[in-house]
């Protein structure tokens, strides 16, 4: 239902307050959140020693993932408390158990202390948090949205969208300041959990300011009327017209801006560290000086999407990601790491395989090991950055690499014991390094060669990608649908979004570079994904700007 735009005005002081109190709120859940994923390569050693490094580091990966996995659950459990009970107490509950949980990590005893006790607690505490984020965002968008005047949605729900960027930035200030202050072996060691202890603070702040705000105006007017759903899930999901918005809002908005937001935030810290060997922290201050850079966009393309609309920003912002990943992500080696890509030129590398023996290693749940030789090689060599082509060898015969003159021969580590296994492990890596070293790939970037303008210039082309898709995201969820089932509806799709395409983003990646030997073919992920969305959003996605949301 559309409804004529109000005048503009100038911002109330309670406006002002809703605002500040939510996105600060917000600001300080996503630090709670994003600590994992800074530090997971240090957790890794501290939880799940009791594996080789390369495994310990997938696995905390994968907890980081679980985090994810769960939470469009958090966002039906709050999603349902939010439509029934109200906006205000519901995202107070979600802020004070991710606190908590977050709280608990510094304080967790290590594998060496508790064995493995210390990795189940862990990814327990991780999935409270995803529960709780699940809650939290639809909660802080409704409630801000709520509150605002026609005609300024987009503007006053940006500034909830800054809260993700401005939260991955904090948390990684924090951890530069820490590790600068005590050095990197104590912080290796213990200092670590200087950053999760200090959440206890900022949570403090964000229940106190959380306490003194009053319920939005139109769930009180809606309650006052005797018109709150008693049953939103069924609501929302149980009838077509209702869950046909739900389906679009997935796909045809939030999917798409899923990946593209984490592929310009965590893909691209990723691909930093993992796949250029930049060190942490040159990589840390990049990523975190495009991020300053950029966060004010997610205003400047919120406010604008009042006057133009929602859905053209979003979609444009996905055709434009889609277009330039790989030119972007391919100047980012020439500027971050030139040796690794003079090498990939000048020592080109072949997997002769048997097809039959090369699966497609994506392993979510971490459950599944890849024990043939053809598997163990591709993943050795995406794990150290090295590009390959693949060639069929004859049926049964094992996996061997070619660099060169050089050819080295993978093993089968189906059906060795746990110690013959790592004794292999470790003799075929040793080999790998010294062949690939001495064919000329790297084992960091020369901190000397890395052209930090260029990089910087290219990561903030990508934050500005993340603002455009999500900045007016916020606005247009809320604006979808209707007072009563407003919070679940809208939660959902968008934590499916995030958390599902989004979050397992570095998995899927991972996988298709180890599929294809291509540091760059884990790109197609995002690309398709973001296209698909275009396509969909733009044929079946109504723009929503002029929408009445006080229509019950």
């Amino acid at each position: 239902m559309a409804t004529a735009q109000a005048p503009s005005r100038s911002i109330t002081a309670e406006e002002r307050k809703v605002i500040f109190a939510s996105s600060l709120g917000t600001v300080f859940e996503w630090y709670d959140f994003y600590l994992y994923g800074a530090l997971a390569a240090i957790i890794a050693k501290q939880f799940f020693a009791g594996t080789d490094p390369n495994t310990a580091f997938i696995f905390a990966l994968l907890a980081f993932a679980a985090g994810f996995i769960v939470r469009p659950f958090g966002a039906i459990v709050f999603g349902r408390l939010g439509d029934m009970v109200g906006r205000k107490y519901t995202f107070l509950v979600t802020i004070l158990l991710m606190g908590a949980s977050t709280f608990i990590v510094g304080l967790l005893p290590n594998y060496a202390s508790i064995g493995i006790a210390a990795p189940i607690i862990l990814i327990v505490l991780r999935i409270i948090q995803g529960l709780a984020l699940g809650g939290e965002y639809g909660g802080a968008a409704t409630y801000v949205a709520e509150h605002a005047p026609d005609g300024k949605r987009g503007a006053f729900t940006a500034w909830i969208q800054t809260t993700a960027t401005l939260g991955l930035f904090l948390s990684l200030m924090v951890i530069l300041a820490t590790r600068t202050s005590v050095g990197e072996e104590a912080f290796a060691e213990w200092g670590w959990r200087i950053p999760f202890l200090v959440s206890i603070f900022l949570l403090g702040i964000s229940v106190w300011i959380r306490l003194t705000m009053n319920e939005s105006p139109a769930f009180k007017k809606m309650k006052e009327e005797g018109k709150v759903s008693k049953a939103p899930l069924s609501e929302a999901f149980g009838q077509w017209k209702n869950l046909k918005l739900v389906i679009l809002a997935l796909v045809g908005l939030t999917a798409g801006q899923a990946v593209v937001w984490y592929t310009g935030q965590f893909y691209a810290l990723f691909f930093l560290t993992q796949t250029l060997k930049v060190d942490g922290a040159t990589a840390n201050i990049l990523i975190a000086a495009a991020l300053l850079i950029g966060t004010p966009f997610f205003i400047v393309f919120g406010a604008l999407s009042d006057k133009i609309g929602r859905k053209n920003i979003i979609m444009v912002g996905c055709v434009l990601a889609a277009a330039t990943y790989f030119p972007i992500f391919k100047g980012l080696t020439h500027f971050a790491n030139p040796a690794l890509e003079a090498a990939a030129q000048n020592s080109p590398v072949v997997v002769v395989a048997d097809p039959a023996e090369c699966q497609f290693q994506f392993n979510p749940t971490g459950t599944k090991k890849f024990t043939s030789s053809c598997d163990i090689a591709k993943a050795k060599l995406a794990a150290a950055s090295v590009a390959y082509t693949n060639e069929v060898a004859p049926a049964g015969t094992p996996a061997v690499i070619k660099i060169g003159d050089k050819v080295l021969q993978s093993y089968n580590a189906a059906g060795l014991s746990k110690e013959d296994a790592a004794a292999k492990d470790k003799q075929f890596t040793d080999e790998l390094k010294a062949v690939i070293k001495e064919a000329g790939y790297p084992a960091k970037a020369d901190p000397s060669q890395i052209n930090k303008p260029m990089v910087l210039v290219l990561l903030i082309i990508l934050v500005i990608y993340v603002t455009m898709v999500y900045g007016p995201i916020a606005a247009m969820l809320v604006e979808m649908f209707p007072t009563r089932i407003r919070y679940t509806s809208m939660s959902l799709p968008y934590h499916i979004g995030n958390g599902w395409f989004g979050g397992l983003l570095p998995t899927t990646a991972f996988a298709l570079v180890a599929y294809k030997g291509d540091i760059y073919y884990g790109l197609w992920y995002p690309i398709v994904i973001a296209l698909l969305t275009a396509v969909i959003g733009t044929l079946f996605v109504r723009e929503t700007k002029d929408n009445d949301i006080n229509d019950h």
